[in-house]
């Protein structure tokens, strides 16, 4: 367990500073440089990611049972992993109507793909890992629209320039979720299996 703790630390670490410390990510910013920045910080992510995926493998199986969840948690599970996926394809479909509204589709995903996933797995493990991503997510996307309405009032103030609104286009919006509709039925037959060793519907 430790190993995934610490993985979970330094992953996750790396990806909280505009959460816990904004000022002190700027100014690293500034003394480091963008690209020496973006390398300490893709190499610690890199590191936690490697101890957290290892620390799980080591004790997934073999940590407590925490409750014996019924068959319908499973099916919910499988049904917010769809709008996981959507979300998550919007994330990376320019100017489709999702992005636009929400502003973080990634981080919204990740926090629907925590609580799915913290549901469904009823091992101390799991709830160390999903409840993680699922604390981490939530304080994230609070961060997140913070930022967007300091920025928003900034440009009332006339502090400062800002874009254009994105223009909107109804095919990328029905492509990203064709996209996650694609990606979720592929994981939901036999792809989560083959890359996870787990049938999401413990078929």
């Amino acid at each position: 367990m430790a190993w995934l703790i610490l993985g979970l630390v330094l992953f996750l670490g790396a990806h909280s500073t505009r959460i816990f410390a904004e000022n002190w990510r700027q100014a690293t910013l500034e003394r480091l440089g963008e690209k020496a920045y973006k390398g300490v910080y893709t190499l610690v992510s890199l590191v936690g990611f490697g101890l957290m995926v290892f620390g799980f493998d080591q004790v997934r199986w073999d940590s407590p049972l925490l409750w014996a969840p019924p068959v319908w948690v499973k099916h919910a599970a499988a049904l917010l992993m769809l709008l996981s996926l959507v979300l998550l394809a919007s994330a990376y479909t320019p100017r489709n109507a999702i992005k636009v509204k929400l502003h973080h589709p990634m981080v919204l995903s990740v926090k629907v793909w925590a609580l799915a996933h913290l549901l469904s797995n009823p091992r101390l493990a799991d709830v160390v890992l999903f409840g993680a991503f699922l604390i981490w997510s939530v304080l994230n996307f609070r961060a997140a629209r913070q930022r967007d309405r300091l920025a928003a009032a900034s440009l009332l103030a006339g502090e400062g320039s800002g874009a254009l609104a994105p223009e909107v286009s109804a095919a990328a919006t029905w492509r990203a979720i064709g996209i996650g509709v694609v990606v979720w039925a592929f994981l939901l037959s036999r792809g989560h299996t083959w890359l996870f060793g787990v049938s999401p519907l413990g078929m």
